[in-house]
């Protein structure tokens, strides 16, 4: 009985080994999550919960969009189109229609895939900077619908919601119990299209950015794959944004569907690593800790972004995350020739 014990951990231990201790993305990311699961210990103040909570809802945000760029090439600077309908659909059906508050989160998923996949097919018929243009159209154009009709969508205000998230009376207990729920759903969200972006479909999705011509050459449906990417990418989008309306407990369209929400997941990709998932989660908590550390004003925090954007392409493209998955590697590959000479 003891040896059979002995050889199901080593077992453990190997397959450890191999699948994250031997891989740096999947460690640091193993790390990086043990420290977010111990953080509250610390008795953080309700502030920075508040912020690294966000930071969460944003991160899973960014990696939908790395997914759709990153691996399908579909440049979109109009992702809030999903995270606004996301959370304005779950508001609504909870707040007028007497739905579940945990019913409408994939009632509104389902419905952005579905919106994605009706809106990808006039968008693969453009490339460049006029699909660019056309997806930057999508939101702005649904926000000025959404501020004409005051109700029942609230106009400027959005819709207000009661702070049942999680109904805790205790206000503290209430934001550590939400801070841990959406850990969790960002650590799923994160596997799954960590999953996705590195199975047959996302090596797929790569081969068909690479070259286009040669993967319809080879029989490729090209059509279904980026329509697939616009449906996943627009799922995920839209649970950030179901979880960020009753977050924050309502659905100012001029921040969910605003011109700078849908730059925020760009700026983080950029920051963390574009075509990684894991780099725009790593760029969610670094714009996210510069903006609480520098309280900028709205101008400032423009032309923040766009020295962010200008030194990242020139200095360091593939992002943070990369930068330092790639050292690690080079460290991994030095110590590895030292014991051979040994």
């Amino acid at each position: 009985m003891i040896r059979m014990v002995g050889t199901y951990l080593k077992r453990i231990y190997s397959a450890f080994a191999t699948n994250v201790f031997d891989v740096p993305p999947r460690l640091l990311s193993l790390l990086f999550f043990m420290l977010l699961l111990f953080l509250p210990v610390a008795k953080l103040e309700l502030h920075i919960l508040r912020v690294i909570t966000i930071a969460f809802i944003f991160s899973i945000f960014a990696a939908s969009w790395d997914l759709l760029v990153g691996r399908a090439g579909q440049v979109s600077l109009g992702h809030a189109l999903f995270f606004g309908i996301g959370a304005y659909l779950s508001a609504f059906l909870s707040k007028f229609h007497g739905f579940p508050l945990w019913a409408t989160f994939p009632l509104s998923m389902l419905f952005c895939a579905l919106v994605a996949v009706l809106l990808g097919f006039p968008c693969l018929r453009v490339t460049g900077p006029y699909l660019t243009l056309v997806t930057m159209a999508f939101p702005l154009i649904l926000s000025v619908g959404l501020f004409a009709l005051e109700p029942p969508f609230g106009g400027e205000g959005g819709i207000a919601l009661p702070p049942r998230l999680l109904p805790i009376e205790d206000l503290y207990q209430q934001r550590i119990a939400e801070y841990y729920l959406i850990l969790f759903l960002l650590f799923v969200s994160g596997v799954v299209l960590y999953k996705l972006a590195n199975s047959k479909t996302g090596i797929v999705l790569v081969s068909i950015l690479d070259n286009e011509m040669a993967s319809k050459a080879s029989g490729i449906n090209i059509t279904k794959y980026k329509l697939l990417a616009w449906a996943v990418s627009a799922l995920f989008a839209s649970l950030a944004g179901c979880l960020y309306a009753h977050y924050i407990q309502t659905t100012p369209p001029g921040i969910v569907l605003g011109l700078t929400t849908s730059f925020y997941p760009v700026i983080m990709t950029i920051l963390g690593g574009i075509g990684t998932i894991y780099g725009p989660i790593v760029g969610a908590f670094t714009l996210w800790s510069l903006n609480e550390v520098f309280e900028f004003t709205e101008e400032l925090r423009s032309i923040l972004y766009i020295a962010i954007i200008i030194i990242f392409v020139l200095k360091w493209p593939k992002g943070i995350a990369k930068f330092v998955v790639e050292k690690l590697d080079e460290l991994t590959e030095k110590r590895e020739l030292n014991d051979k000479k040994k």
